[in-house]
């Protein structure tokens, strides 16, 4: 990332960070509170997506407001605030952070075509007759959307763009959110082309909208065809600017060569725990797929139950009262391929709806709703949401939930395999040293039950979004870190069941701060404090 003069003479005016008035803590607050609303009006739009808003000019305007709301957080005198004030302005540093490395580096709006595609690929799912004013709307707005996107696209990187080009033609496989076909639409201009046939039938009133929409779908389709070839920007960052958003949008204190470390480590871990439980149960029967959706249904609603009673019996967090049952989140699909969740699914209810369902993904994000402060409500860290989901498969796992399923237990542990390759295989993606393609074929390899839908399907998202696809290895090892610490400070008074409840309490906030608030300041703290404070200073640049 380059020097931004602009933010160079911001700060020339400001005090440094260690000065600055005193001020009182409900001051301190409001103030912070102030600055986060702004930063999050500088972050993505909501509604329908605005042409005008990643025009050049409008991108430079957002960036300077950005420069000027960083300087006067760098005003700010944090030091001389109780440890929970400290927590609150780190996280806005990190929005402030991550907001600087979206406009210096990865640039979305001009680097990647699919970034433009994401808004619009569900406008065709629903029925035209449901809303068919809110459908005119949005039909409406994608022919100036899409030449918007071919005016703003000015550095694309080319396996972006490939990806762009996939999703346009192809059924991904894995079509989650799509309403379900058989045949599937061929990608997004698929859909498209299948809403105009439709909207003929059920609203010709809508029926221009419709083909102009499609067309606008195929001429971008045929844009990016074009100048395929001339689409030379890496897609990768490199492993510095990786680790700069590492610690300083993540807020997690590894260095890249740790997380690649670690991440082999847990793949070699995995893989040798799955050889074992399968050499212990060769002589069992396989587990069968459902048969069909009603016996699926079945396995989930029983899978439920049991995790209910596990966690209820052995008293390991607090389930609110009147909490409804929750769904699945590997829904049934009849006569298609089966991507890699379904075919752990379909064997076994238990490890994805631990992970995705409950005490994962739905139940966390129930009770983070339920914090009341907005800061740390508003906040959402892949890293605390992905390492408590997958935090809680090994919980259940070794609470005895599958002691009479040892065939099941072979399928969590093929989970684990499937989370671990991600890090290392993400790393090589980010730093140029292997190609999406080539990931994609060594995920294959290296996971059973793995296939090339789910697997592309994931390493897309860890080549577009950094540090993902490492959340749910380092979030895990960060929880079981700050839960080891606990029981050693508490001793016999250390109880798992209130672990989880504090813990589960500070919303979706980043596994290193909630640590300060459980565990105090301490010489780690005051490091990574003075670290991330340096960096605020200088802007994030190199």
């Amino acid at each position: 990332m380059g020097k931004s003069l602009t933010f160079a003479a911001l700060l020339i005016a400001a005090v440094s960070v260690a000065g600055g008035q005193n001020e009182d803590s409900e001051s301190f607050a409001e103030r912070l509170q102030a600055l986060d609303s702004r930063l999050r009006e500088l972050g993505p739009e909501g509604g329908l997506p605005d042409p005008e808003h990643y025009r050049p000019a409008a991108v430079r305007g957002r960036f300077e407001r950005l420069l000027e709301a960083r300087a006067e957080l760098a005003r700010m005198n944090a030091r001389q605030q109780p440890v929970s004030s400290r927590v609150d302005y780190l996280l806005v540093a990190a929005r402030s952070n991550d907001l600087l490395f979206e406009h210096q580096t990865t640039k979305p709006w001009a680097r990647d075509p699919m970034f433009y595609l994401e808004p619009i690929r569900r406008y065709p799912y629903p029925d035209p007759a449901v809303d068919p004013e809110l459908l005119r709307r949005r039909l409406e707005q994608v022919p100036e959307w899409l030449e918007a996107a071919r005016a703003n696209l000015t550095e694309v990187a080319g396996e972006l763009a490939g990806i762009a080009l996939f999703h346009l033609e192809n059924y991904d496989g894995v079509g989650q959110g799509e309403p379900l076909r058989d045949p599937p639409p061929a990608g997004i201009l698929g859909w498209y082309r299948e809403l105009e046939k439709r909207t003929a039938q059920a609203e010709p009133a809508m029926r221009d909208e419709a083909r102009a929409a499609a067309g606008a779908v195929e001429s971008f389709r045929d844009w990016l065809r074009q100048r395929r070839e001339s689409f030379d920007a890496p897609a990768h960052l490199g492993w510095t600017r990786y680790q700069w958003y590492l610690h300083n949008v993540r807020l997690m204190p590894f260095t890249v060569s740790e997380v690649q470390a670690i991440g082999t480590r847990e793949l070699a871990r995995s893989r040798t725990l799955w050889e074992i439980e399968r050499r212990r149960n060769r002589d069992l029967a396989p587990l069968e797929l459902a048969a069909d959706e009603r016996e699926y249904a079945g396995r989930v609603a029983e899978a439920e139950r049991r995790i209910h009673e596990t966690i209820e019996r052995l008293e390991l967090l607090t389930i609110p009262d009147g909490l409804a049952a929750f769904e699945t989140d590997a829904f049934w699909r009849a006569g298609m391929k089966r991507h890699f969740w379904e075919e752990i699914q379909y064997r076994d209810a238990h490890n994805n709806h631990i992970h995705a369902s409950i005490p994962g993904h739905r139940f966390d994000r129930l009770l983070a709703r339920r914090v009341e402060d907005p800061l740390r409500g508003g906040f959402q860290d892949g890293g605390r949401a992905e390492g408590w989901a997958y935090y809680v498969e090994s919980l259940l796992l070794h609470s005895g939930l599958l002691d009479d399923r040892p065939r099941a237990r072979e399928l969590f542990y093929i989970a684990e395999i499937a989370r671990a390759v991600r890090i290392p295989i993400e790393l090589r993606m980010q730093s140029g040293e292997s190609s999406l393609e080539e990931a994609v074929r060594e995920m294959v390899r290296l996971v059973p039950l793995m296939e090339e839908n789910l697997a592309r399907y994931d390493l897309e998202i860890y080549l577009r979004r950094p540090a993902y696809g490492m959340n749910y290895v380092m979030g895990r090892v960060q929880l079981e870190q700050l839960l080891a610490e606990r029981s050693v400070a508490l001793g016999e008074d250390f109880d798992l069941g209130a672990f989880h409840d504090r813990f589960l309490s500070y919303g979706w906030i980043p596994i290193t701060l909630i640590g300060w608030e459980m565990n105090g300041w301490d010489e780690r703290a005051e490091r990574f404090w003075e670290a991330r404070l340096a960096e605020l200073r200088k802007g994030g640049d190199d």
